[in-house]
């Protein structure tokens, strides 16, 4: 209880993540891995968003839908781990608007370069809290975010490689999460080093995630 206290956001991720996986179980008896159930329950398809772009809240919606056990436990894991971490650099709030926005850009690079596949997973926002925390890492002075801060580039590192390897990945959306990650580590301001960034640096890196999610989207549709 204590835990819940201290990272709601996490825990509400963790939450909702889990309510949906279930949903999709229980409704279409235990079929969580074909297109039809990914796209019904919230999932990302570009083709389909070319021809109806009021459904552009498919960007966001994919962040908390799963494609199969495998793929919703080791993602409840990584979010559980990453979360905790992040949300205490960052604070509840920030950490939400971290993780979203960082997912929302894995899912518009994937609906720019890859339309034809039906994509969904919280793996887009977890690589950008992987990439938020190694920004931290680097630029600040926190002993303990510089230490962390060297883990997550290694991590960052081993698991696109891995992703290379791996079938039926989305690295296109890893990719932009990692992007949308950078550019909300800078702009959002950390807890316990409020000023590692200059005002103008924010203010740049805010403008280079909005220009670039709309310029993406219009590119898309």
């Amino acid at each position: 209880m204590t835990e819940l206290k201290r990272r709601p956001v996490t825990f509400g991720i963790l939450i909702i993540t889990t309510l949906v996986f279930m949903a999709i179980q229980i409704f279409r008896f235990s079929d969580s891995t074909s297109g039809a159930t990914i796209f019904e329950f919230g999932g990302l398809y570009g083709l389909f968003l070319k021809h109806d772009p009021s459904q552009l809240w498919r960007l966001v919606t994919p962040i908390f839908v799963h494609i199969g056990w495998q793929h919703f436990l080791f993602n409840l894991f990584a979010i559980y781990i990453v979360g905790q971490l992040a949300e205490q650099v960052w604070g509840s709030w920030r950490f939400l608007l971290l993780y979203l926005l960082s997912g929302i850009m894995g899912n518009i690079f994937t609906l720019l370069l890859t339309p034809d596949v039906v994509a969904a997973g919280a793996s887009t926002a977890v690589f950008g809290a992987f990439a938020s925390i190694a920004v931290v890492g680097y630029f600040g002075h926190n002993p303990y975010l510089k230490q962390m801060g060297q883990s997550y580039q290694a991590l960052i590192v081993v698991n696109l490689i891995f992703n290379l390897f791996m079938p039926n990945v989305g690295l296109v959306g890893h990719i932009g999460g990692l992007v949308g990650g950078l550019l909300a580590a800078v702009f959002l301001p950390t807890i316990i080093e409020k000023r590692m960034f200059q005002t103008w640096q924010r203010l740049l890196a805010g403008g280079i995630y909005v220009l670039l999610a709309l310029s993406m989207i219009f590119l898309a549709l």
